[in-house]
C-alpha cells in the first residue's frame, strides 16, 4: 500500500505506548495529539521560552500539503495553556529530517498564575492536514538539512 498520509512513531518512542491519533467523529477536522510523557508548565514570566511538550509522533504527507497544528478549543480556559506560535506548520518534507526523526511538539505558555501538569496520554492539540497552492513562477529548490527550525537555514 502506497503511503499517502498519517501519523507513525518516532524514533526513541517506539516502546512508550504512544497512541496513533484518530478523529472522534465522522466530522472532525482534526486528528486528537496526545502528550508522550508527563510535564509541567510553569506560569507564564516575562522572556520565557515556551515549554515544548512531545507527542512521540511523526507525521507524513503529499508533498502539497501540510499539516496544521491547533490548540485544543478548551486548553485556554480549563487549562490556561496557548500555543505560543498561534499554530504550527509541519511540511511535508519535515517527516524523518536527520535531526529528529520528524518528531513534532507543541510549544506552550501558560497564562494561568500556577503552574499546570499535564499527563502522559492527555489530549493537548490537533493535526489537520491542509492542501497549499504555489504562486506563478515559484521556484523554491532549497532542501530540508534538518529539524525544528531549520527552514531558514
Amino acid at each position: 500500500m502506497e503511503k499517502v498520509r498519517g501519523f507513525e512513531i518516532a524514533k526513541g518512542f517506539e516502546d512508550k505506548g504512544i497512541n496513533i491519533p484518530i478523529r472522534k467523529t465522522a466530522k472532525s477536522a482534526g486528528y486528537d495529539i496526545e502528550a508522550a510523557e508527563d510535564v509541567v508548565i510553569p506560569a507564564f514570566k516575562m522572556g520565557q521560552k515556551p515549554t515544548l511538550v512531545k507527542t512521540g509522533l511523526k507525521v507524513y504527507c503529499m508533498e502539497d500539503e501540510y499539516i496544521m497544528l491547533c490548540n485544543r478549543s478548551s486548553n485556554p480556559g480549563k487549562r490556561g495553556l496557548v500555543l505560543s506560535n498561534s499554530v504550527g506548520i509541519i511540511d511535508s518534507d519535515y517527516y524523518g529530517n536527520p535531526d529528529n526523526d520528524g518528531h513534532f511538539m507543541f510549544g506552550f505558555y501558560n497564562v494561568f498564575d500556577h503552574d499546570v501538569e499535564i499527563k502522559k496520554g492527555d489530549a493537548i492539540g490537533q493535526a489537520i492536514f491542509m492542501k497549499y497552492l504555489k504562486v506563478d513562477n515559484d521556484n523554491a529548490e532549497g532542501e530540508r538539512v534538518g529539524g525544528f527550525g531549520s527552514t531558514s537555514k
